[in-house]
């Protein structure tokens, strides 16, 4: 039989979801995470596509009786840069692994940056703290609407977060300040990220908006992204991606309202493009229902995905792969509200991969990347090890 070998891939990074704590878990008080295996003994999780696609094979998830064999490969990738917030996860799926994490400010950011800030944008600011976001701005969300003042406040993550209510702050102006926090903390600090988050509705009742952007340094070394670019390959990106790369490497953005919206943009972009790369991120897991600690809305949305799969599936053409993973994990059964250090599950799905196929525990992100880059013959990136020969189809 004639195999075809692949030439595009749509590849959908379900953002926070986790399979298990990694070997130093317990270097980042991630000791017991479990994104998906502990989310799945606390609520019934009726995932039919994920088993499919191998779920219980590489998380805590128990196989159903009478389950069959995945439809594909699958596996589990560490993470081998040091941290567990969407930049590193990213980068490091795209083949670029850090030696030094992001500097992270627990305590709350110098009182000089703070102070350059504020004169900066011509007023003072609100918190300057770590805590969880839809917590500090029911805290202060009531003082924010009354002074203008916005809500500055960080994480376990690399990250300068500023929370605006939309009525308060136009959303250019978020945007505008975001630019001003990014020159002064990440340029200036090393801050991975800043990121606006307006928010809307009255005390007791307020609502984060789709309007978030991240703002996040250029990654300091060529990606599988600017590869595939430099060759002349279109690189599609849906939600925050092409945010978390800074634009590079990239030839074209949408960004999301929703996870529905998110597969509803990488379902157009398989029907508009037919080769290359479709690099999709799905943030609500993460956003909606990690960092809040929503255990049962985190599960439904693993459900509502798991009912999208079958169309993904359906629009694969006979030369495409889809891999589906995660960036780090965010488990919503833990008092944190923060990220967890976790393995991410990786099932890689089409016409030419060999069903069953276990690729086993990868030691880094990257080795996706590089298994990407030898499918698109843009040569080897700097870290990772491919598994492109394990899971073809071989011919005859």
């Amino acid at each position: 039989m004639t195999i075809q070998t692949p030439d595009r891939v749509i590849l959908i990074v379900l953002d926070s979801v986790g399979a298990g704590e990694l070997p130093d878990a317990g270097v980042y008080g991630d000791e017991g995470s479990d994104t998906l295996g502990n989310i799945a003994r606390a609520v019934p999780l009726r995932v039919p596509s994920l088993r499919r696609l191998g779920l219980s094979r590489v998380s805590t998830v128990p196989a159903e009786p009478g389950e069959p064999a995945p439809i594909g490969a699958f596996g589990r990738m560490a993470e081998s840069s040091p941290g567990k917030d969407s930049v590193t996860g990213h980068w490091e799926l795209m083949g670029l692994v850090l030696e030094r994490p992001f500097p992270v400010f627990s305590e709350g950011f110098p009182r000089q940056l703070m102070e350059r800030f504020e004169a900066a944008i011509g007023r003072g600011t609100l918190a300057n703290r770590a805590a969880s976001g839809t917590a500090i701005v029911d805290e202060l969300g009531a003082e924010h609407m009354a002074t203008g003042k916005p809500i500055v406040y960080t994480s376990a993550d690399s990250v300068f977060q500023i929370a605006a209510h939309e009525a308060i702050v136009p959303i250019d102006e978020l945007y505008r300040w975001c630019e001003i926090a990014f020159d002064l903390a990440g340029r200036g600090h090393g801050v991975g990220r800043v990121i606006a988050r307006p928010f809307v509705g009255a005390p007791g009742a307020f609502s984060r908006t789709a309007n978030r952007r991240d703002f996040a340094l250029t990654p300091f070394t060529p990606t599988l992204l600017d590869r595939l670019k430099d060759a002349g390959l279109p690189v599609v990106t849906v939600g925050k991606v092409d945010d978390l790369f800074a634009g590079r490497g990239i030839t074209s953005a949408v960004h999301t309202a929703s996870d529905d919206d998110g597969v509803d943009q990488v379902l157009s972009a398989m029907r508009e493009s037919s080769g290359g790369l479709i690099f999709a991120n799905l943030v609500e897991f993460d956003t909606r229902f990690g960092h809040r600690n929503d255990v049962a809305g985190y599960a439904a949305n693993l459900e509502r995905f798991d009912r999208r799969v079958p169309e993904l599936l359906s629009a694969l053409g006979p030369r495409d792969l889809l891999v589906i993973t995660a960036d780090h994990g965010n488990d919503p059964t833990t008092p944190s509200t923060d990220h967890s250090r976790e393995y991410v599950p990786v099932f890689v799905v089409g016409q030419p991969v060999r069903a069953g196929m276990d690729i086993g525990t990868r030691q880094t992100f990257a080795d996706l990347g590089q298994t990407l880059a030898e499918v698109f013959g843009v040569g080897r990136l700097a870290s990772g090890t491919s598994f492109l020969g394990q899971i073809l189809v071989r011919g005859r």
